[in-house]
């Protein structure tokens, strides 16, 4: 039943329906009044409905207390459902939290950066992490069995007389078939990598190395006995103790031959006699204790001490190492090597450590690391002279005689940082530019020094004669000295860089010094301008005239510093050019192309030969001879044009007034007579001053040939202005001489300037000298000259007449007639 109709069935009787009702059935059945009487009893039928009703009465209370029944028990229920229903509902919403707790632990650590490992997560991992640490513990075990084994095998040798080693073996062997099964693990699946097969391998180096410094130590212990590390006398030693080092010393050697058997992969590098590695070792630790540590022997400023005493403690046990040691490796495998070679290469590993660690603290003072090379060179030359190289040793097999020692120099060198630095400092330092800058700048800088100090036994004559100044002496001097320096450098790239950045710079400030000085001159001597810093002599402080500057013979002095300083550095970088060391590198240059490409980007070096088969031609300085020769030349032609300018210029008044200052007529009986003009004096006294200072200054040959483009050109001057372009008027006989006693005296003045035989004097002056007599002929001769010049004689005739009359020939038969044609008796 519904509870709609429990709700119809519980509502109250309606009054009006069961009216209603009522009616319509007394309706239905009573039509008319006549069916109300003859019709069915109508109390019969209100009794039956009361009957009905009481039925219905009784039916309804039993319904009404059934009802009553059914609604307690009813609501006992829904009240005991109702309470179910709570509990439910609490239980529903618990477990919806915990659904949705067990949701949030599904979502996997990986879909965001606060995600949780889930369960499952969780457990992989936990199980990732038991099969590493199952796996770890396989390893951990091999580990604790090849330690085990490695800790035999030292035990093995300590407590052993003789030379075993076969539980160094057994490590050997384990080691191997773990190798062997890692490799098939590793080609079926990936696992994480432990390095295991690297630490058993480091375990089997490290067990050998303690095996060795067993014998070692016991080699070390009977030494002391013989005095070692001090100088050893051998034959005053105890016989047990000498017996003792011995064995000692052959059970090295042994455990060694025993090693290359056993050990043939580790074969690859070569190691030194461990025999006498374990002598060094005492060595070592002196050296350490002085030099490493914070005695006062260990100075950043003092190389040569440590370098000193590993020199000196290879010679104080050469003699033992040549007699003793040597023979007791005479009788073993090791008989070709040298004992002596080899001690000495085993001490080196202490130096190379030492400069390895002290070079970088250096760099920051580039003097004391240029000390240092220095110092390194020095011992690695010391140590060659001595007789050390490789060869005789354990660096180098016994087939491989060309291999030679490099030196502890290549642990500086051979690192181009440490290098570059050292280069650098050279260039920069006091060593070299600090120090041309105080040559140049020096009061004295530019004097010519009285003497020369250089006159050694392989230079040049006309060299020795070459006065330089203060400054090219010094610059030869500091560019020999840098020489010095890099020689010793054993590589030929480490030499050419050091020529290029160090030694060709100090060539080329020097050249542009002297070449500045000379635009400085020609500037000077051109505009009249002030003194320009930098002229060679002109630094004094003094403010003055700039003609005084470059006039005179103080003009010329500049001049001739700026010829005797390139002609002295040209001179000397020909004798370099030719020495065995630089004919050495430039050969070398020229047979490696890196070396040439070097060479090749540098104007102050020559282009060096492409062919490597063809020897090189010239020498290493020879542009820059090229440059300095040109300066020279520059030089001379600025001397030249000087002199020659300012005794063309005192001759100008002499030349304007001539005419009036001639010789009188009265003089005609010879040259006494004649009487010289006062404006002459001035030019021939210059002229004088000139040379005997060029003769007093310069070579004789750099004089001579300045005498002869001088005396040439003045010599040409007075022809023209003189002879044969002295204007319309025409010489007397009297202005002739005069001529004539003029040109004596120009050579008479330069024969008693330069002091030589007036036969190379006259030289440059004969055309001048031959128009002066032609000029001042007379009588005979002058009529001969005439008819000679003037005929149809032949030349060769004609010149015979010329020497036979005039002592001189130098003009041709043409200006011959124009000299003779000045005459004012000459009608031809």
């Amino acid at each position: 039943m519904s509870s709609v109709e429990i709700r119809s069935l519980l509502q109250p009787p309606n009054v009006h329906e069961a009216d209603a009702r009522a009616l319509a059935h007394l309706n239905a059945t009573y039509h008319t009044l006549d069916d109300l009487e003859q019709g069915p009893d109508l109390d019969e039928l209100v009794e039956q409905v009361r009957k009905q009703l009481d039925d219905l009465d009784a039916k309804l209370a039993h319904s009404q207390s059934s009802v009553d029944t059914v609604i307690a028990d009813t609501r006992e229920k829904a009240a005991e459902h109702l309470h179910t229903a709570q509990e439910l509902s609490l239980l529903r919403h618990s477990l919806a939290d915990e659904l949705s707790f067990l949701s949030s632990e599904l979502v996997s650590s990986l879909d965001g950066p606060e995600g949780a490992p889930t369960l499952l997560e969780d457990l992989e991992a936990l199980h990732r992490s038991l099969k590493e640490l199952e796996s770890v513990k396989g390893y951990v075990q091999v580990i604790e069995h090849a330690l085990k084994l490695s800790e035999a095998a030292v035990e093995q040798v300590r407590g052993a007389e003789t030379v075993v080693v076969s539980e160094y073996q057994n490590l050997q062997t384990f080691v191997d078939s773990v190798t062997a099964a890692c490799a098939k693990v590793e080609a079926v699946a990936s696992q994480p990598d432990l390095h295991v097969i690297a630490f058993l391998e480091g375990i089997v180096e490290r067990t050998w190395r303690d095996i060795k410094g067993v014998f070692s130590s016991k080699l070390l212990e009977v030494a002391e006995k013989i005095k070692w590390p001090l100088k050893v006398d051998y034959a005053a030693a105890a016989p047990g103790d000498r017996r003792a080092f011995e064995t000692a010393f052959g059970h090295l050697l042994q455990l060694q031959t025993i090693g290359i058997q056993i050990r043939k992969r580790k074969g690859s590098t070569r190691e030194g006699l461990c025999a006498i590695q374990a002598l060094v070792q005492p060595i070592a630790l002196r050296f350490k204790y002085h030099f490493e540590g914070t005695r006062q022997t260990n100075r950043l400023d003092k190389p040569e001490w440590y370098f000193t005493h590993i020199v000196n403690e290879s010679h104080e046990h050469r003699p033992f190492m040549e007699s003793i040691i040597q023979s007791l490796l005479a009788s073993t495998d090791y008989r070709t090597v040298n004992a002596w070679r080899e001690f000495t290469l085993q001490l080196l590993p202490v130096l190379e450590r030492k400069l390895r660690r002290t070079i970088p603290a250096l760099l920051a003072h580039p003097p004391i690391l240029a000390h240092t090379i220095y110092q390194a060179l020095a011992f690695d030359t010391a140590l060659k002279d001595e007789g050390f190289d490789l060869p005789g040793t354990t660096a180098v097999s016994t087939e491989d005689t060309e291999k030679h020692w490099d030196g502890v120099s290549e642990v500086i060198l051979g690192k181009k940082e440490w290098f570059e630095a050292w280069v650098e400092g050279e260039r920069k330092s006091t060593v070299a530019m600090d120090q041309y800058f105080e040559i140049i700048s020096a009061p004295d800088a530019w004097l010519i020094a009285d003497e020369e100090e250089d006159a050694d036994s392989d230079v040049r004559i006309a060299e020795r004669e070459l006065k330089p100044t203060n400054s090219a002496r010094r610059v030869k001097a500091l560019v020999e000295q840098v020489t010095d320096r890099y020689s010793p450098l054993p590589q030929y790239s480490q030499r050419t860089r050091f020529l290029i950045g160090v030694q060709l710079p100090l060539l080329e400030s020097y050249h542009a010094r002297i070449s500045s000085s000379l635009d400085a001159f020609e500037t000077l001597s051109s505009t009249l301008m002030r003194a320009v810093p930098g002229a060679l002599g002109a630094g004094d402080g003094r403010s003055g005239d700039s003609r005084r500057l470059t006039a005179g013979v103080e003009g010329v002095q500049r001049l001739c510093k700026a010829l005797v300083s390139a002609q002295y550095v040209a001179n000397a970088m020909e004798v370099w050019g030719e020495d065995l060391f630089f004919l050495e590198l430039w050969a070398e240059i020229n047979r490696r192309a890196n070396l040439r490409t070097k060479a090749e980007s540098v104007a102050s070096l020559p282009n060096p030969n492409a062919s490597e088969d063809e020897p090189p031609e010239g020498t290493i300085f020879e542009e820059l001879v090229r440059h300095y020769r040109a300066l020279v030349g520059r030089a001379e032609d600025m001397i030249v044009q000087c002199v020659t300018g300012e005794i063309e210029s005192g001759l100008k008044p002499h030349l304007q007034g001539a005419s009036a200052q001639s010789s009188p007529e009265s003089g005609v009986d010879g040259s006494d007579d004649i009487a010289l003009a006062q404006t002459l004096l001035a030019p021939l006294a210059l002229l004088s001053s000139h040379l005997t200072f060029l003769r007093g200054t310069l070579p004789r040959t750099t004089t001579t040939s300045l005498y002869r483009r001088i005396a040439s050109q003045l010599s040409t001057h007075l022809l023209q202005r003189q002879v044969l372009f002295r204007g319309r008027s025409r010489a007397s006989v009297s202005e002739g001489k005069a001529v004539l006693a003029e040109a004596e005296l120009w050579v008479e003045t330069a024969r008693a300037a330069l002091k030589t035989e007036r036969g190379r004097v006259e030289a440059p002056w004969r055309a001048y000298l031959q128009a002066a007599r032609l000029l001042a002929g007379e009588g005979k001769e002058w009529d001969k000259v005439i008819e000679a010049t003037f005929g149809t004689m032949a030349d060769t005739e004609w010149e015979e007449v010329m020497l036979e009359s005039v002592g001189l020939c130098e003009l041709p038969r043409e200006e011959v007639q124009q000299v003779l044609r000045r005459r004012e008796d000459c009608d031809r």
